[in-house]
């Protein structure tokens, strides 16, 4: 059997996104390029650890006046572990989200929170429909989020810093992750990773539900 993409070269392996046969080669070339990859192909995964780069330098982290110490983030566990399965959640209902989307989105929150330093709101918008899309759904959660916490603690403990603190930290996160391909996850399969219910099906959503942690 020929590879379906090529049609020239032998097929040795089934890829998911195609439904079919295609060789090794297309699959290392096409892969999160022109291919919509499932999160759990095997090959993916496989291919992630091959192209896996140095990392972003600290010198050209976003936002570099904002500091993000191990303590920050130990003391805003809560958060962090529900704006991680907000940003999920959002990609994973938003239709053609991939990486770019929602470091544009992170990028777009992180302005918006930004400007409250000012004391002046201003509200940050990305151009791209897909990015505005993930934008609306974590606003919407996070609103759920405070609310939930007033309701239960009497009085809101979240600020508009550490908000911004936590965006901060997932954008960096995402640019570190990104893999150079035009249709990568490998952002989204991290947050999956560390953010999804340990009882989710593979590629599955995770609950909205801001104030359970994942087991």
């Amino acid at each position: 059997m020929t590879c379906s993409i090529c049609e020239s070269r032998k097929a040795k392996r089934f890829c998911p996104a195609v439904r079919n046969q295609i060789c090794p080669q297309c699959c290392g070339k096409e892969r999160e390029e022109t291919l919509d990859c499932p999160l759990d192909c095997s090959y993916l995964m496989e291919g992630r650890e091959h192209e896996r780069r140095a990392g972003i330098d600290p010198e050209n982290f976003p936002y570099k006046e904002i500091r993000i110490s191990d303590t920050f983030l130990r003391q805003h566990e809560e958060l962090l572990t529900s704006l991680g399965r907000f940003v999920l959640g959002a990609a994973f209902h938003t239709p053609g989200a991939v990486d770019s989307d929602v470091r544009e989105a992170l990028d777009a929150l992180a302005r918006t929170y930004k400007s409250l330093e000012s004391g002046v709101y201003y509200e940050t918008m990305p151009q791209s429909p897909i990015s505005g899309a993930i934008v609306q759904q974590i606003q919407q959660m996070l609103q759920q989020f405070r609310t939930e916490e007033t309701e239960s603690a009497g009085m809101t403990r979240t600020r508009d810093t550490d908000v911004l603190g936590i965006l901060v930290f997932l954008l960096r996160m995402a640019m570190d992750r990104d893999n150079g391909r035009k249709r990568g996850r490998g952002f989204v399969d991290f947050l999956y990773r560390h953010f999804a219910p340990a009882d989710a099906p593979p590629g599955s959503a995770p609950s909205s539900s801001p104030l359970i942690v994942p087991g």
